[in-house]
């Protein structure tokens, strides 16, 4: 995937399924949105590949000093730290897009990139509002230094990873031909709905795993 082929402000339509809680049109609490914006952008950065590949569930290059970063800094020299982590964002929702699709009812699964149409826009909503304040992403969402550092570049560590997601759990989930179901009713709240898709993407597998919710039409 070619980073200029990338739309950071592309997001996936969908999901209208009338469900309790987000995703009824009710305004979501700003706390949640960050989670799930959190738990966004550092899975996106976990499942890279290239050159200094982590778990390469999707071959891009995009949070490295000398891959997309490199350039970025010199097309967007004052939001690049953003278009880095929208960038590879983009590249996570689009494999998690391609899984989707092979599913018999795409539209009635519930991931950590796609929540339905109105919780995916107040995500995007508060993405675009916490770019326009100004602040670097790891101030505005001060969880993404605990894995990604406080400049991005903290090493890999495939432990500290693994355990950042066991930190989200307990959760039960089983292997189907789509990816890894999440047993249960789907929490109401976003928070939980977020905990929970992170926590099933333990134990860490060769490709992305696909946790989902699947709700009924």
């Amino acid at each position: 995937m070619s980073l200029l082929e990338l739309d950071p402000s592309a997001e996936g339509s969908g999901l209208n399924a009338p469900l309790a809680g987000p995703g009824s049109g009710a305004a979501i609490a700003s706390s949640d949105l960050d989670q799930a914006l959190t738990a966004q952008f550092v899975v996106a950065w976990a499942g890279e590949g290239g050159e200094d590949p982590r778990l390469g569930w999707w071959q891009t290059d995009l949070v490295s000093e000398y891959g997309g970063e490199d350039l970025l800094k010199r097309l967007l020299p004052r939001t690049w730290p953003w278009a880095v982590l929208q960038a590879v964002r983009e590249a996570a929702r689009r494999k998690d897009e391609e899984l989707r699709g092979k599913a018999s009812d795409p539209d009635q699964l519930v991931t950590l990139y796609r929540f339905g149409f109105e919780l995916d826009e107040q995500i995007e909503e508060r993405l675009q509002f916490h770019k326009r304040s100004g602040l670097p992403p790891v101030e505005a969402l001060p969880g993404l230094a605990e894995v990604l550092g406080s400049t991005l570049h903290q090493g890999w560590d495939k432990d500290q990873f693994q355990g950042w997601l066991e930190a989200h759990g307990p959760v039960q989930a089983e292997a189907v031909p789509t990816g890894r179901l999440l047993k249960g009713a789907m929490p109401t709240g976003l928070d939980r709905r977020v905990a929970q898709l992170v926590a099933a993407l333990a134990p860490l597998a060769g490709s992305y795993p696909l946790p989902h919710f699947r709700v009924k039409p």
